[in-house]
């Protein structure tokens, strides 16, 4: 079951690394935002947060929805409603791929928020794997750290073109000098994996300062500059909806009285409720 359509693409050294990591969050914690039913008026894409551990993916991306419940009306998520699984509370780390709601004034965004430890590199591949558009979150007090180069090389390879560089905590480091240096080392971690990373937009900021409402020019004007990004740079993928379903299985788990439920990503087709 784990040698799905999905990790068939990825290498075997990325497979070996997928086998050992197991669901461990009890089902009753298993996120549910994100699938919750609304009336679609805009196109649809399918984002997501990556990026090393502690650098920032659930603060920004709770940030994000901070700034458009503002500007359109979009649910705000605190971090505590992000990272919900008790293991997560406890250790203060994303374990599970979460997945938000959001609109911009020119898109709706299903938001995937990725786990940046690597003992959860499954997790991240299978939030990786539906992602249209990808924000690489990097510390500006670290730069580039291994969880960066290999959520790059994952997303390479389950086939995400379009990515975002967010240099975060730029609140923590005065230097600019420092900051350039960091965009420069991630530019070209970037074209080693085959992207563009001269062209790839960039935006500089602070996701704790846009969520606390604090120091405006690197924390609400940066999530501002974020999201415009985001409308001009990701493309809608055409969606194939008119051929049969084809759907890639991520997951399976056993629920008390109704058996084997399959989780996972649909491919082409589409498939409706009580189907």
């Amino acid at each position: 079951m784990w040698m799905n359509t999905m990790t068939n693409r990825l290498s075997f050294a990325a497979q070996r690394a997928i086998r050992p990591t197991f669901f461990k969050t009890p089902l009753h914690s298993i996120p549910a935002a994100g699938f919750a039913k609304y009336d679609r008026t805009k196109p649809h894409l399918n984002v997501g947060t990556i990026g090393h551990i502690d650098h920032g993916k659930t603060t920004l991306t709770a940030a994000i929805t901070k700034y458009l419940a503002e500007q359109t009306g979009s649910a705000f998520k605190d971090y505590s409603d992000i990272d919900k699984a008790p293991e997560e509370k406890t250790r203060g780390i994303t374990i599970n791929s979460t997945t938000i709601e959001y609109e911009s004034e020119n898109n709706h965004y299903g938001h995937v928020d990725c786990p940046g430890h690597a003992d959860y590199v499954k997790n991240m591949i299978t939030g990786a794997a539906r992602m249209d558009g990808g924000i690489l979150v990097v510390s500006a007090t670290d730069g580039a750290m291994p969880q960066t180069r290999e959520h790059i090389l994952l997303c390479r390879q389950v086939g995400v073109k379009n990515i975002i560089i967010f240099l975060n905590k730029c609140d923590m480091v005065d230097d600019e000098e420092m900051h350039e240096l960091v965009e420069m080392e991630v530019r070209e971690l970037l074209s080693e994996y085959e992207y563009d990373g001269d062209e790839i937009p960039l935006v500089k900021g602070s996701a704790l300062c846009a969520l606390n409402g604090t120091d405006p020019d690197i924390g609400e004007n940066a999530i501002k500059e974020l999201v415009e990004a985001m409308d001009e740079h990701f493309e809608v993928p055409e969606r194939t909806v008119d051929k049969s379903l084809l759907m890639s299985i991520d997951n399976a788990i056993n629920i008390a009285g109704r058996g084997t439920v399959c989780t996972g990503t649909v491919e082409q087709g589409v498939v409706k409720i009580n189907q």
